[in-house]
């Protein structure tokens, strides 16, 4: 039997071992094999070599997280423990901070996909980012405009979505047209707060340096030195894509997400984002970037509900060609 004592001086114990060592608990699940002990600014393993190496392999990313970006939640446990060192290790030294947010909070690409993410958005005008819910397309486009913004390389902020999944018929619903929007525009507003003080965004947003609108909003207009992310994109129709795509003026940045496997498009209506996807993604100068369920970031069981509705899919499909 082989032993091994980790140094975990300089972390705070809670954001290590979680309230009540919830966090440690979970870390232990994962090793059944290991006698581990968490004493003081230590943390003793016993039990194989192969075991211990791993769980030593799985540490060094904890404290580095944890050291890095001052936090350390469950999520980010489950992911590191099925994680590869070397790939996550790669960024140690280097800065991969894309903005600060409000309290000193670090915003970074988090996944290998959302890295490339992040170097296709640098490097192309245009950018269409394709994946599942959680996987930090939306998040992470909205970092790189902040970063923008911040950096004075543009001089505003536009976010845009089909305000409706079915066409933007929002007569139906009441208020005026700002509390119409809300509930659709909602998440875009979630992720300026996480990156840009309240206060800030509702100055900006009042003075139009920060634009949220619907798709419908871009008709006629021209987008110079603006960074635009259309959201939701997979439920703009085929000349709803045209339109927004030929918006794009002097100096501009577009990013175009969705998730083309929740396309809510009366079904005679082909998605404007499966269209670009056919015929526009061979262009120079337009980016494309598809993130998987290993990229999710939000709570675990997005990953495991992605995953399981993607095998019911292949099911279905396979019996659809038995039968043919």
């Amino acid at each position: 039997m082989q032993q091994t004592e980790i140094s975990i001086q300089g972390i705070d114990p809670l954001t290590l071992l979680g309230s009540e060592d919830e966090k440690w608990h979970l870390i232990k699940g994962h090793f059944p094999d290991l006698k581990l002990i968490a004493r003081g600014d230590q943390v003793i393993a016993q039990g194989s070599r192969e075991d211990i190496g791993r769980f030593e392999e799985v540490m060094r990313m904890l404290l580095w997280h944890a050291e890095r970006y001052q936090k350390l939640d469950q999520d980010d446990i489950h992911r590191l423990l099925s994680s590869d060192e070397s790939t996550v290790m790669k960024q140690s030294n280097k800065d991969d901070t894309l903005v600060c947010g409000p309290k000193g909070h670090r915003i970074s690409a988090r996944t290998p996909n959302q890295h490339v993410l992040v170097e296709t958005i640098r490097s192309n005008d245009m950018c269409f980012a394709i994946g599942p819910a959680g996987t930090g397309k939306t998040y992470m486009a909205v970092a790189m405009a902040v970063s923008a913004l911040k950096d004075k390389r543009v001089r505003k902020i536009i976010l845009t979505r089909p305000a409706v999944e079915a066409g933007e018929n929002l007569g139906f619903l009441p208020g005026d047209l700002k509390e119409k929007l809300d509930p659709y525009l909602q998440p875009l507003y979630d992720a300026l707060t996480d990156m840009i003080p309240f206060e800030r965004v509702a100055n900006h947003l009042e003075n139009g340096v920060i634009e949220i609108a619907p798709l419908a909003f871009m008709r006629g207009r021209t987008l110079d030195k603006a960074f635009v992310i259309l959201d939701e994109a997979q439920n703009t129709t085929v000349a709803q894509m045209k339109m927004f795509l030929t918006r794009m003026g002097r100096d501009a940045k577009f990013v175009i997400t969705g998730d083309v496997s929740q396309v809510d498009l009366p079904r005679q209506q082909m998605s404007g984002l499966l269209y670009a996807k056919e015929h526009l993604t061979k262009i120079p100068g337009i980016g494309y970037v598809e993130l998987t369920g290993a990229d999710v970031v939000r709570h675990r069981l997005v990953k495991a509900v992605i995953e399981a509705f993607e095998n019911a899919d292949q099911s279905q499909q396979a019996k659809k060609e038995t039968k043919s």
